[in-house]
């Protein structure tokens, strides 16, 4: 299985991820929650939404962010 769905800590913070996770729209890390809260506050958060959906349009199902 896939190391996104089997690890216990959020890349990002180090906290537990019993209560949900998800990745980053920045990078690959596998976050909890209260650090995508946290990223939908910044500044650049469309322009990486974007990047993403973007490349997903062109078939690419596996991009890597735009970097934090």
């Amino acid at each position: 299985m896939d190391k996104f769905f089997t690890q216990e800590k959020c890349d990002r913070c180090g906290k537990s991820l019993e209560e949900g996770r998800t990745m980053s729209m920045y990078n690959t890390d596998c976050i909890c929650m209260k650090c995508k809260e946290e990223e939908r506050k910044r500044p650049d958060y469309n322009r990486a939404v974007e990047a993403d959906h973007e490349q997903i349009r062109q078939g690419n199902y596996n991009f890597s962010g735009i970097g934090v």
